[in-house]
């Protein structure tokens, strides 16, 4: 497994991930409507406007040369009020075969380590209330609950909740 900064080259891939691990996770929870209108705004001109956008950064890890996994981390959007410094753990996503081998471990360590690098103090993300497998995870790493966040996918507000890490 080989761990690198994303290039422009590599967004086809990282939609490919996205795409393949949202619907495998995720797809049975929503109409067909909304799962189509929620895609739909990841265009590969959305991708790669984020891309060029210096709030942002994106780590992909490959095995055997391809993309396996990615996060992205960008500027909070979250409703949350803090006078710290803060960034988004906006996307993690490993392909299902790939899960339990170190890769999310090995992309969630460099976005702390990435947000340390740039001197933010706290660092959020957003996980799907029931999506336990995930929560754990996130507990290992120093996240704690610190509120909830209606993620839409299409017309449908899943609850999820919003964790932070202090830096």
């Amino acid at each position: 497994m080989n761990f690198r900064d994303a290039t422009e080259a590599d967004l086809p891939a990282i939609d490919r991930v996205f795409r393949r691990s949202f619907c495998e996770t995720f797809a049975h929870l929503y109409s067909p409507e909304d799962l189509t209108a929620f895609l739909a705004k990841f265009s590969s001109e959305a991708w790669a406007a984020e891309f060029r956008d210096p709030r942002y950064r994106f780590r992909v890890a490959e095995v055997e040369g391809e993309v396996v996994g990615y996060v992205k981390l960008g500027p909070s959007a979250l409703p949350v009020e803090t006078e710290k410094r803060a960034l988004e753990l906006r996307q993690i996503y490993v392909l299902k075969g790939h899960l339990g081998t170190g890769i999310a471990g090995g992309l969630t360590e460099w976005a702390i380590d990435e947000a340390k690098r740039q001197g933010f103090e706290e660092l959020y993300l957003t996980v799907f209330i029931d999506n336990e497998r995930a929560r754990r995870f996130y507990d290992r790493y120093g996240f704690e609950a610190v509120g909830r966040y209606d993620f839409m996918v299409g017309n449908q507000a899943d609850e999820d909740i919003i964790m932070r890490k202090v830096l």
